[in-house]
Protein backbone atom coordinates (compact mmCIF):
# COMPACT_ATOMS: atom_id res chain seq x y z
CA UNK A 1 0.00 0.00 0.00
CA UNK A 2 1.46 3.17 -1.03
CA UNK A 3 0.41 6.00 1.69
CA UNK A 4 3.02 8.74 1.17
CA UNK A 5 2.75 11.39 -1.57
CA UNK A 6 5.32 13.98 -2.55
CA UNK A 7 9.29 14.41 -3.06
CA UNK A 8 10.48 17.54 -1.60
CA UNK A 9 7.27 17.89 0.84
CA UNK A 10 5.93 14.55 1.54
CA UNK A 11 2.29 13.46 3.83
CA UNK A 12 1.85 9.88 4.81
CA UNK A 13 -1.89 9.00 5.67
CA UNK A 14 -2.47 6.48 8.16
CA UNK A 15 -5.86 5.15 9.94
CA UNK A 16 -9.53 3.79 9.23
CA UNK A 17 -13.00 5.26 9.08
CA UNK A 18 -13.90 3.06 12.07
CA UNK A 19 -10.74 2.91 14.01
CA UNK A 20 -9.36 4.68 17.00
CA UNK A 21 -8.13 7.64 14.94
CA UNK A 22 -6.76 8.68 11.76
CA UNK A 23 -4.01 11.02 10.69
CA UNK A 24 -1.00 11.75 8.60
CA UNK A 25 2.59 12.73 9.21
CA UNK A 26 3.78 15.65 7.26
CA UNK A 27 7.78 15.85 6.27
CA UNK A 28 9.84 18.63 4.83
CA UNK A 29 7.39 22.11 5.87
CA UNK A 30 10.41 24.76 6.19
CA UNK A 31 11.76 25.38 9.57
CA UNK A 32 9.60 28.51 10.75
CA UNK A 33 6.13 28.14 8.87
CA UNK A 34 3.60 29.59 10.75
CA UNK A 35 1.13 26.92 12.23
CA UNK A 36 -2.60 28.74 12.76
CA UNK A 37 -4.54 25.78 14.56
CA UNK A 38 -7.25 28.71 14.02
CA UNK A 39 -7.36 27.83 10.37
CA UNK A 40 -6.84 24.41 10.43
CA UNK A 41 -10.12 24.13 12.49
CA UNK A 42 -11.97 26.75 9.75
CA UNK A 43 -10.71 24.73 7.00
CA UNK A 44 -12.04 21.47 8.96
CA UNK A 45 -15.51 22.86 9.45
CA UNK A 46 -15.74 23.37 5.45
CA UNK A 47 -15.41 19.98 5.06
CA UNK A 48 -17.86 18.86 7.50
CA UNK A 49 -20.52 19.70 5.28
CA UNK A 50 -23.69 20.94 5.47
CA UNK A 51 -26.52 19.29 8.13
CA UNK A 52 -29.49 18.69 5.44
CA UNK A 53 -27.26 17.96 2.44
CA UNK A 54 -24.76 15.47 4.16
CA UNK A 55 -24.34 12.47 6.14
CA UNK A 56 -25.54 12.13 9.88
CA UNK A 57 -21.96 11.16 11.41
CA UNK A 58 -21.03 14.19 13.34
CA UNK A 59 -17.58 14.02 14.23
CA UNK A 60 -15.88 16.69 16.29
CA UNK A 61 -12.30 16.78 13.83
CA UNK A 62 -10.18 18.45 16.65
CA UNK A 63 -7.07 18.17 15.48
CA UNK A 64 -4.27 17.36 17.54
CA UNK A 65 -0.42 18.25 16.37
CA UNK A 66 1.45 15.76 18.45
CA UNK A 67 5.44 16.66 16.95
CA UNK A 68 6.79 19.16 14.57
CA UNK A 69 5.28 22.18 16.29
CA UNK A 70 6.87 24.21 18.81
CA UNK A 71 5.61 27.88 20.08
CA UNK A 72 3.46 28.25 17.07
CA UNK A 73 6.02 27.61 14.37
CA UNK A 74 7.45 24.67 12.54
CA UNK A 75 10.73 23.23 13.65
CA UNK A 76 11.57 21.13 10.20
CA UNK A 77 11.06 17.83 11.61
CA UNK A 78 7.65 15.23 10.94
CA UNK A 79 4.89 17.08 11.78
CA UNK A 80 1.89 14.37 13.47
CA UNK A 81 -1.69 15.17 13.05
CA UNK A 82 -4.24 12.94 15.15
CA UNK A 83 -7.27 13.38 14.67
CA UNK A 84 -10.03 10.81 16.92
CA UNK A 85 -13.01 9.24 15.44
CA UNK A 86 -15.70 9.33 18.04
CA UNK A 87 -19.10 8.97 16.30
CA UNK A 88 -18.67 5.69 14.19
CA UNK A 89 -21.64 3.08 14.27
CA UNK A 90 -19.88 -0.44 13.19
CA UNK A 91 -22.57 -2.48 13.23
CA UNK A 92 -24.16 -0.98 10.30
CA UNK A 93 -21.25 -2.82 7.89
CA UNK A 94 -20.89 -6.55 10.21
CA UNK A 95 -24.32 -7.66 8.45
CA UNK A 96 -23.46 -7.46 5.37
CA UNK A 97 -19.55 -7.33 5.35
CA UNK A 98 -19.54 -10.17 2.98
CA UNK A 99 -21.10 -8.22 0.19
CA UNK A 100 -19.65 -6.15 -2.13
CA UNK A 101 -21.08 -2.40 -2.21
CA UNK A 102 -21.06 -1.37 -5.78
CA UNK A 103 -18.54 1.41 -6.86
CA UNK A 104 -16.74 0.78 -3.56
CA UNK A 105 -13.45 -0.56 -2.69
CA UNK A 106 -14.89 -3.75 -1.10
CA UNK A 107 -14.40 -6.00 -3.84
CA UNK A 108 -10.99 -4.87 -4.65
CA UNK A 109 -9.68 -4.32 -1.35
CA UNK A 110 -10.89 -8.47 -0.59
CA UNK A 111 -8.71 -9.15 -3.69
CA UNK A 112 -5.89 -7.04 -2.92
CA UNK A 113 -5.66 -7.58 0.66
CA UNK A 114 -7.11 -11.02 1.01
CA UNK A 115 -9.67 -10.54 3.31
CA UNK A 116 -7.24 -8.63 6.00
CA UNK A 117 -8.65 -4.98 5.67
CA UNK A 118 -11.07 -3.04 7.75
CA UNK A 119 -14.37 -3.53 6.27
CA UNK A 120 -16.16 -0.84 8.65
CA UNK A 121 -17.45 2.10 6.68
CA UNK A 122 -14.80 1.42 4.19
CA UNK A 123 -11.78 1.80 6.20
CA UNK A 124 -8.93 3.09 5.13
CA UNK A 125 -10.48 3.53 1.60
CA UNK A 126 -13.39 5.58 2.99
CA UNK A 127 -13.71 9.43 2.21
CA UNK A 128 -13.40 9.68 6.17
CA UNK A 129 -9.32 9.92 5.47
CA UNK A 130 -9.85 13.04 3.49
CA UNK A 131 -9.88 15.00 7.52
CA UNK A 132 -6.00 14.72 7.90
CA UNK A 133 -5.32 15.45 4.07
CA UNK A 134 -7.99 18.80 5.10
CA UNK A 135 -5.33 19.52 8.25
CA UNK A 136 -2.22 19.01 6.25
CA UNK A 137 -3.68 21.23 3.46
CA UNK A 138 -4.57 23.90 5.93
CA UNK A 139 -0.89 24.21 6.85
CA UNK A 140 0.24 24.06 3.17
CA UNK A 141 -2.25 26.82 2.25
CA UNK A 142 -1.33 29.20 5.02
CA UNK A 143 2.01 29.08 4.04
CA UNK A 144 1.04 29.86 0.37
CA UNK A 145 -1.00 33.05 1.38
CA UNK A 146 2.30 34.05 3.14
CA UNK A 147 3.97 33.94 -0.56
CA UNK A 148 0.73 35.96 -2.53
CA UNK A 149 -0.39 32.77 -3.40
CA UNK A 150 -3.88 31.56 -3.05
CA UNK A 151 -6.53 28.76 -3.92
CA UNK A 152 -10.16 28.41 -4.36
CA UNK A 153 -12.88 25.89 -5.54
CA UNK A 154 -16.51 26.57 -6.78
CA UNK A 155 -18.93 23.78 -7.70
CA UNK A 156 -19.45 24.66 -11.16
CA UNK A 157 -21.85 21.51 -11.96
CA UNK A 158 -23.93 19.66 -9.75
CA UNK A 159 -26.23 16.86 -12.18
CA UNK A 160 -27.47 19.44 -14.63
CA UNK A 161 -27.18 22.65 -12.78
CA UNK A 162 -24.24 24.65 -13.85
CA UNK A 163 -22.80 27.77 -11.75
CA UNK A 164 -21.29 30.55 -13.76
CA UNK A 165 -17.38 30.70 -13.98
CA UNK A 166 -14.60 32.47 -12.13
CA UNK A 167 -14.95 36.23 -13.07
CA UNK A 168 -12.77 38.45 -10.66
CA UNK A 169 -10.49 35.92 -8.92
CA UNK A 170 -9.77 38.40 -5.63
CA UNK A 171 -13.57 39.36 -5.23
CA UNK A 172 -14.67 35.62 -6.05
CA UNK A 173 -12.19 33.63 -3.95
CA UNK A 174 -13.67 36.18 -0.77
CA UNK A 175 -16.96 35.37 -1.25
CA UNK A 176 -16.64 31.63 -1.50
CA UNK A 177 -14.61 31.63 1.78
CA UNK A 178 -17.89 32.45 3.15
CA UNK A 179 -19.92 30.08 1.87
CA UNK A 180 -21.01 26.95 3.43
CA UNK A 181 -22.29 26.09 -0.53
CA UNK A 182 -19.42 26.91 -3.03
CA UNK A 183 -21.50 27.82 -5.36
CA UNK A 184 -20.78 31.51 -6.33
CA UNK A 185 -24.20 32.49 -8.40
CA UNK A 186 -27.20 32.87 -5.45
CA UNK A 187 -29.34 31.57 -7.47
CA UNK A 188 -27.65 27.94 -9.09
CA UNK A 189 -26.70 27.56 -5.16
CA UNK A 190 -30.56 27.37 -3.97
CA UNK A 191 -31.23 24.91 -7.01
CA UNK A 192 -28.55 22.66 -6.27
CA UNK A 193 -29.47 22.51 -2.77
CA UNK A 194 -32.59 21.53 -3.62
CA UNK A 195 -31.60 18.92 -6.20
CA UNK A 196 -29.53 17.44 -3.04
CA UNK A 197 -32.41 17.50 -1.00
CA UNK A 198 -35.18 15.98 -3.56
CA UNK A 199 -32.22 12.99 -3.97
CA UNK A 200 -31.99 12.40 -0.20
CA UNK A 201 -35.49 11.69 -0.25
CA UNK A 202 -35.61 9.73 -2.90
CA UNK A 203 -32.59 7.43 -1.41
CA UNK A 204 -30.60 8.24 -3.98
CA UNK A 205 -27.42 10.66 -4.39
CA UNK A 206 -26.07 13.26 -7.19
CA UNK A 207 -22.37 13.83 -8.64
CA UNK A 208 -21.03 16.80 -10.43
CA UNK A 209 -17.52 19.09 -10.86
CA UNK A 210 -15.51 21.34 -8.89
CA UNK A 211 -13.39 24.43 -10.89
CA UNK A 212 -10.40 25.31 -8.37
CA UNK A 213 -8.25 28.06 -10.00
CA UNK A 214 -4.91 29.09 -8.55
CA UNK A 215 -3.51 32.84 -8.25
CA UNK A 216 0.22 33.95 -7.70
CA UNK A 217 1.82 31.23 -8.53
CA UNK A 218 5.28 32.59 -10.05
CA UNK A 219 6.06 31.27 -13.82
CA UNK A 220 8.92 28.74 -13.84
CA UNK A 221 7.23 25.88 -11.38
CA UNK A 222 7.26 22.12 -12.40
CA UNK A 223 9.93 19.13 -13.19
CA UNK A 224 9.10 17.90 -16.79
CA UNK A 225 8.83 15.17 -17.83
CA UNK A 226 7.26 12.69 -15.01
CA UNK A 227 6.71 15.24 -12.64
CA UNK A 228 5.39 18.15 -14.22
CA UNK A 229 2.21 20.55 -12.71
CA UNK A 230 -0.47 18.54 -14.46
CA UNK A 231 0.84 15.42 -13.66
CA UNK A 232 1.92 15.82 -10.08
CA UNK A 233 -1.68 17.46 -9.22
CA UNK A 234 -3.56 15.12 -11.62
CA UNK A 235 -1.65 12.43 -9.44
CA UNK A 236 -3.33 13.80 -5.87
CA UNK A 237 -6.65 14.79 -7.06
CA UNK A 238 -7.14 11.12 -8.14
CA UNK A 239 -6.34 9.75 -4.75
CA UNK A 240 -8.86 11.54 -3.37
CA UNK A 241 -11.91 9.21 -2.97
CA UNK A 242 -14.90 9.49 -6.01
CA UNK A 243 -12.88 11.86 -8.66
CA UNK A 244 -12.98 10.14 -11.74
CA UNK A 245 -12.19 13.06 -14.36
CA UNK A 246 -9.50 15.93 -14.28
CA UNK A 247 -9.08 18.38 -16.64
CA UNK A 248 -6.40 21.67 -17.24
CA UNK A 249 -7.81 24.58 -18.91
CA UNK A 250 -9.75 24.37 -21.72
CA UNK A 251 -9.58 20.63 -21.25
CA UNK A 252 -11.64 18.21 -23.26
CA UNK A 253 -12.99 21.35 -25.59
CA UNK A 254 -9.37 21.42 -26.96
CA UNK A 255 -11.03 18.47 -28.76
CA UNK A 256 -12.90 20.36 -31.05
CA UNK A 257 -10.75 23.74 -31.50
CA UNK A 258 -8.22 24.81 -34.43
CA UNK A 259 -4.97 25.42 -33.18
CA UNK A 260 -5.46 29.31 -33.99
CA UNK A 261 -8.63 29.21 -31.57
CA UNK A 262 -6.66 27.33 -28.85
CA UNK A 263 -3.38 28.88 -28.37
CA UNK A 264 -2.80 31.62 -25.85
CA UNK A 265 -1.04 34.87 -27.26
CA UNK A 266 1.13 36.56 -25.26
CA UNK A 267 1.83 40.31 -24.53
CA UNK A 268 3.82 42.25 -22.26
CA UNK A 269 2.15 44.07 -18.90
CA UNK A 270 5.53 46.26 -18.19
CA UNK A 271 7.80 43.80 -17.05
CA UNK A 272 5.50 40.90 -16.58
CA UNK A 273 4.50 38.57 -19.79
CA UNK A 274 0.70 37.49 -19.80
CA UNK A 275 -1.43 35.49 -22.06
CA UNK A 276 -4.47 37.12 -23.17
CA UNK A 277 -6.50 33.57 -22.95
CA UNK A 278 -5.93 31.39 -20.56
CA UNK A 279 -7.16 27.97 -22.67
CA UNK A 280 -4.04 26.11 -20.87
CA UNK A 281 -4.71 26.85 -17.80
CA UNK A 282 -1.49 28.77 -16.95
CA UNK A 283 0.82 25.47 -18.01
CA UNK A 284 3.28 25.53 -20.74
CA UNK A 285 5.41 22.47 -21.38
CA UNK A 286 4.51 21.07 -17.70
CA UNK A 287 5.55 24.27 -16.61
CA UNK A 288 3.69 27.32 -15.10
CA UNK A 289 3.91 30.58 -16.94
CA UNK A 290 2.66 32.94 -14.51
CA UNK A 291 -1.49 33.11 -15.44
CA UNK A 292 -3.51 31.26 -13.27
CA UNK A 293 -3.49 27.90 -13.20
CA UNK A 294 -6.87 26.49 -13.42
CA UNK A 295 -8.28 22.74 -13.64
CA UNK A 296 -12.16 21.03 -13.28
CA UNK A 297 -12.47 17.40 -11.09
CA UNK A 298 -15.42 15.67 -12.16
CA UNK A 299 -16.87 13.87 -8.85
CA UNK A 300 -19.03 10.77 -8.80
CA UNK A 301 -22.13 10.14 -7.11
CA UNK A 302 -21.66 8.66 -3.75
CA UNK A 303 -22.12 4.51 -4.02
CA UNK A 304 -24.07 4.32 -0.87
CA UNK A 305 -27.30 4.84 -1.99
CA UNK A 306 -30.46 3.79 -0.24
CA UNK A 307 -31.96 1.75 -3.15
CA UNK A 308 -31.88 -2.22 -3.75
CA UNK A 309 -28.62 -2.88 -5.74
CA UNK A 310 -27.19 -6.08 -7.58
CA UNK A 311 -23.92 -7.62 -5.97
CA UNK A 312 -21.67 -10.75 -5.19
CA UNK A 313 -21.76 -12.13 -1.53
CA UNK A 314 -17.68 -12.15 -2.07
CA UNK A 315 -17.08 -15.46 0.70
CA UNK A 316 -20.02 -17.68 -0.88
CA UNK A 317 -19.28 -16.79 -4.77
CA UNK A 318 -22.93 -16.10 -5.31
CA UNK A 319 -25.14 -13.68 -6.49
CA UNK A 320 -27.65 -10.85 -4.32
CA UNK A 321 -29.02 -7.98 -3.55
CA UNK A 322 -28.12 -5.16 -1.09
CA UNK A 323 -29.92 -2.77 0.85
CA UNK A 324 -27.56 -0.80 2.57
CA UNK A 325 -27.89 0.67 5.96
CA UNK A 326 -25.98 3.20 7.88
CA UNK A 327 -25.39 7.15 7.42
CA UNK A 328 -24.55 8.24 4.40
CA UNK A 329 -24.44 11.20 1.64
CA UNK A 330 -26.27 12.17 -0.95
CA UNK A 331 -23.73 14.39 -2.49
CA UNK A 332 -20.20 14.83 -2.00
CA UNK A 333 -19.38 17.39 -4.07
CA UNK A 334 -19.31 20.69 -1.32
CA UNK A 335 -17.54 18.78 1.21
CA UNK A 336 -14.86 17.71 -1.34
CA UNK A 337 -14.40 21.71 -2.66
CA UNK A 338 -12.13 21.69 0.32
CA UNK A 339 -10.13 18.94 0.03
CA UNK A 340 -9.42 19.23 -3.61
CA UNK A 341 -8.25 22.52 -2.61
CA UNK A 342 -6.23 20.79 0.24
CA UNK A 343 -4.62 18.18 -1.93
CA UNK A 344 -3.61 21.39 -4.11
CA UNK A 345 -2.09 23.19 -1.51
CA UNK A 346 0.19 19.99 -0.84
CA UNK A 347 1.26 19.49 -4.03
CA UNK A 348 2.16 23.40 -4.82
CA UNK A 349 4.18 23.23 -1.76
CA UNK A 350 6.13 20.33 -2.66
CA UNK A 351 6.59 21.81 -6.36
CA UNK A 352 7.95 25.49 -5.14
CA UNK A 353 10.30 23.75 -2.28
CA UNK A 354 11.52 21.15 -5.22
CA UNK A 355 12.61 24.54 -7.47
CA UNK A 356 13.11 27.28 -5.13
CA UNK A 357 14.86 24.98 -1.73
CA UNK A 358 13.75 23.63 0.92
CA UNK A 359 13.37 26.67 3.06
CA UNK A 360 10.77 28.55 0.31
CA UNK A 361 7.51 28.52 2.94
CA UNK A 362 10.22 30.15 6.05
Amino acid sequence: MKNTFGNSLSVTLFGESHGEAIGCVIDGISPGTEIDEAFISSQMEKRKGINALSTGRREKDQVKILSGVFAGKATGTPICLVIENADTKSKDYSKTKDLARPSHADYTAEIKYGGFQDYRGGGHFSGRITAPLVAAGAIAMKALEKKGIKIATHISLCGDIADRDFGNYEEDFALLEELEMPVLCEKKREEMASLIESCKRDGDSIGGVLDTAVIGLPAGVGEPWFDTVESMLSHALFSVPAVKGVEFGAGFSFGSMRGSQANDAFYCDGDTVKTKTNNNGGINGGITNGMPVTFRCAVKPTPSVYKKQETVNMKRMTDETLLIEGRHDPAIIHRARVVIDSVTALTLCDLLLTRFGTDYLR
